[in-house]
């Protein structure tokens, strides 16, 4: 059975980082290397689990809720080289039920067979990186896909049987107008997607775009292409339910709320990053410890030790990473998580709530969540708890 301690802690998730694609696109500050020879498939699967096992014992009892593979583009790899991260993973750290296992994918890396290969190895959930169906832009974001080829991959990926499919679309492209935008919305919405991550594109720093900035929309057109975007997206029977996430019924990212509610999470790989809880032995109070592992393909696969450093996150900062975090949801997060995830009581955050309900930036009740204006103006409503 296990202890109070062990019940109180959240939930946990293990994020997987597969750094190699085939071009790093000009807006992409990613941990992200363009694939030049053979990648080291077999090394790096003995390097993700070997991490894995150094951190085990941070599971303390818990199984895992949700896995992400990110990148890069993850669907370099073969099939067999997913299976044997999956249950490599599994005899390490055991999965709950109802795990959701999210892979994200590119168009322009589809094969039938080793999509059903994924899916095979226990993939429930595709995250397809479209950005747009347009060829003009696809091509100024340095995208290695047509717009049919993306449509062909997502209408492939519906017939092989994923639990569930995201469709990630930017906006806001350079020389993009509104009733562009808008097509590329449309356009997902007809495949049957269940999900959208549906975001304008921003410039970072360390990108050839910010090197070289395209000319992208004025400020008026932005707006129209939001609240279009948005009213179409609503009648097609999503829901916002974070910044930039929008669900069909019980389709949101299991995953990416945990995150966003401050839950734990592994972080394995070339450059990931990992969220962690522990009682002090010591003092008995709750520590959150972030970890970060060697950016360099090469040196992460050399080291002995991958950890590229680590921080204990002190008391008064864990107010506004708390709430960095549960204000990007639109419903928030229950008023007890933030004392039980954060080990802080609760009149820490308590003046400020008040004061940001007062300029009407914070939802009263028994959730902490922004109202609409406050998700509108997140940067000055997080401005409260700094």
């Amino acid at each position: 059975m296990k202890d109070t301690k062990q019940q109180l802690l959240p939930p946990l998730a293990l994020y997987i980082h597969i750094p190699w694609c085939v071009r790093k696109c000009p807006y992409c500050d990613f941990n992200s290397h363009a694939v030049r020879g053979e990648i080291p498939e077999t090394e790096y699967v003995k390097a993700l689990l070997a991490d894995l096992t150094r951190e085990q014992n941070a599971a303390q009892g818990r199984s895992l809720s949700s896995i992400f593979i990110g990148g890069g583009t993850p669907s370099l790899f073969s099939a067999k080289a997913i299976a044997d991260i999956l249950q490599g993973v599994e005899k390490i750290v055991p999965f709950s039920a109802d795990i959701e296992i999210t892979m994200e994918a590119n168009p322009g890396t589809f094969e039938r067979e080793r999509f059903a290969g994924f899916k095979a190895a226990g993939v429930t959930r595709l995250s397809i990186g479209v950005q747009s169906f347009n060829d003009q832009h696809l091509a100024q974001l340095g995208r290695i896909h047509s717009g049919g080829e993306a449509i062909a991959a997502i209408e492939s990926a519906r017939t092989l049987g994923f639990a569930h499919l995201n469709i990630d679309l930017m906006h806001g492209l350079a020389d993009q107008d509104s009733s562009q935008a808008l097509q590329d919305l449309s356009t997902a919405i007809e495949l049957g997607s269940d999900h959208l991550s549906w975001y304008q594109l921003t410039i970072e720093p360390n990108t050839e775009f910010y090197a070289r900035p395209p000319k992208l929309p004025d400020l008026d057109i932005l707006w129209d292409i939001q609240q279009e975007g948005q009213a179409l997206i609503a009648s097609a029977g999503f829901s916002q339910y974070e910044i930039s996430a929008y669900a069909k019924p019980n389709a949101r990212a299991r995953h990416n709320i945990n995150y966003w509610q401050f839950g734990d999470y592994f972080g394995i790989g070339a450059g990931a990053h990992g969220k962690l809880s522990f009682y002090s032995e010591d003092s008995g109070a709750l520590e959150i410890t972030r970890r970060w592992k060697k950016r360099s393909p090469k040196a992460y696969l050399s080291s002995v030790d991958p950890l590229g450093g680590q921080h204990i996150v002190a008391a008064a900062e864990l107010p506004f990473e708390f709430m960095m975090n549960a204000l990007r949801l639109m419903e928030g997060a229950p008023v007890d998580y933030y004392s039980q995830r954060t080990g802080l009581p609760f009149s820490s955050v308590e003046k400020a709530l008040l004061e940001a309900q007062a300029k009407g930036l914070i939802k009263a009740g028994d959730r902490i969540a922004p109202t609409e204006r406050g998700a509108l103006f997140l940067n000055d409503l997080l401005e409260y708890f700094v």
